[in-house]
């Protein structure tokens, strides 16, 4: 199976129809790729291609996002309830699970409820925030997602290549592999409904309103629950002081949050942004080849 060209495929959950990708043989080891907010699972692509090909390798598309379907609620226990149906559906056991902010929590969740579906999971950046973030509004600035600034994004393109034209160059995109940039840009956009032009896979409004509901989920209780070995990647950490909420390039997640697991390593990257597949996809796919993986 050609390593760039997986096998797309549609599954319908309980609530919500999501699409997602498959590449490599059937009885090979099983990797689960669950994407961070506002991307989809063709941002892996190039992690998927630095893999040995043997491994049978699925991404999803979350509600919300790329090929799935664009229906609420879009709460962080509602996208932990379509990968539970999916696993389920796709019957992985021992799977290895990498999740990527967004997915990383949502895959923290899952990991607690079933128990075999992996054998060891890779969190990169998870959106898992100190437990007294959890207490209050963190957006109480804010009447609704209509007012975050995401939701102000431009939602409507020419083409793919217009929008890679104008991210190439403006940080953080220009930090990223130019190849994984294309990816982005070529499958974050969708024919638009009127058929002019193009229009984002995962629209502004959407993706503003898993941000604000991002403190709904409290997952600390269940971390004890999740017993396989975990490893953490986690980027610069933020300045508590920098509430700049514009500014995705620092770490989400909770420097201590190794520690609360049974059995985890924290892998600390300052030199890299929160977009750790996007800068350095081979480093991604080498900890998930190898658990015990330095970071140089």
């Amino acid at each position: 199976m050609n390593r760039r060209q997986p096998l797309e495929h549609q599954f319908q959950t309980s609530s919500a129809r999501i699409t997602y990708f498959e590449w490599g043989p059937a009885d090979g080891a099983v990797v689960l790729l669950l994407h961070a907010t506002g991307f989809h699972a063709r941002c892996w692509d190039q992690v998927v291609a630095s893999l040995p090909p043997q491994l049978h390798v699925f991404a999803v598309d979350m509600r919300g996002h790329g090929r799935s379907e664009k229906i609420g609620p879009y709460q962080w226990d509602a996208f932990a309830g379509d990968i539970s149906e999916l696993i389920e559906h796709l019957g992985l056991v021992d799977a290895i699970g990498v999740g990527h902010s967004m997915g990383g929590h949502c895959l923290t969740q899952v990991a607690a409820s079933h128990a075999d579906a992996f054998s060891r999971l890779l969190l990169i950046d998870p959106v898992i925030l100190p437990p007294q973030a959890y207490s209050g509004a963190r957006y109480s600035g804010l009447a609704g997602p209509e007012d975050h600034p995401v939701s102000k994004r431009k939602g409507h393109w020419r083409d793919w290549q217009e929008m890679f034209d104008r991210f190439v160059d403006r940080k953080p995109f220009s930090l990223w592999q130019r190849e994984v940039l294309e990816d982005y840009c070529r499958y974050g956009v969708l024919p638009a409904a009127d058929g002019n032009g193009f229009e984002l896979a995962c629209p502004g409004l959407v993706e503003a309103s898993i941000y604000m509901n991002n403190t709904q989920t409290n997952v600390h209780g269940l971390l004890r629950e999740v017993r396989i070995p975990v490893v953490i990647l986690r980027a610069k950490t933020r300045d508590p002081d920098d509430h700049n909420i514009m500014d995705f390039s620092m770490s989400p997640t909770w420097p201590e949050l190794a520690a609360h697991f049974p059995n985890a390593r924290d892998v600390y990257l300052p030199h890299l942004t929160h977009f750790i597949p996007m800068q350095e996809p081979e480093l991604v796919a080498r900890f998930i080849v190898h658990s015990d993986a330095q970071a140089s």
